[in-house]
């Protein structure tokens, strides 16, 4: 890879590690010539499927124009950068692991929707507003209940702690404890 400092062409990697989830791979380096070091992002280059509008037509999956919507829909929420990139990976990721040549922009837009509710309830609504084109008052109303009838990401996290918790109650009930050599209580199971 060719410095950006000083354009030679001889730079060696110094260390390499893992970013986006494991999707991308961050690469320190350091040029022979200047002594310069420098960052460098590796990812995988995936053909994204063509997108198929409600009028039949087909456009190329457009990343750019992902994570606008989805900044337009968050714009002035509380929502951190990093949080949103993961969710546009996320989509990406989504969209390209059913290996389909095209993909309805329905189904993309069903993909954002549940980002999004993930996300932030605001923005889920200013996103379903325009996505679903809200003709009255009404339709908006029915797509508040809704979010509010879905569980929030805290309450999801929440219930998947509570499923964690029940592999505790499974362990024998039995188990009798004795103190070891080190003085720390070691558990032993009673003999049947």
């Amino acid at each position: 890879m060719r410095c950006p400092f000083c354009s030679a062409d001889d730079t060696r990697v110094i260390d390499s590690r893992l970013a986006d989830e494991g999707d991308t791979v961050r690469r320190r380096r350091e040029c022979q010539s200047c002594d310069e070091r420098f960052t460098t992002f590796e990812h995988a280059q995936l053909r994204l499927p063509q997108v198929t509008k409600s009028d039949g037509r087909r456009e190329p999956f457009d990343e750019v124009k992902l994570r606008g919507g989805m900044q337009r829909a968050l714009q002035k929420r509380p929502v951190d950068n990093d949080d949103l990139e993961r969710a546009v990976q996320r989509i990406l990721r989504k969209v390209t692991v059913g290996g389909d040549r095209e993909i309805d922009s329905e189904k993309v837009g069903q993909f954002v929707m549940q980002e999004l509710h993930e996300l932030d309830g605001v923005g889920y609504v200013r996103f379903a507003s325009v996505y679903r084109q809200f003709e009255d008052v009404d339709a908006f109303s029915e797509a508040v209940k809704s979010l509010q009838e879905l569980p929030s990401a805290s309450e999801k996290r929440q219930q998947m702690s509570l499923l964690e918790g029940d592999d505790d109650d499974e362990a024998p009930a039995s188990p009798s404890t004795s103190t070891g050599k080190g003085g720390g209580k070691k558990r032993t199971r009673k003999k049947r």
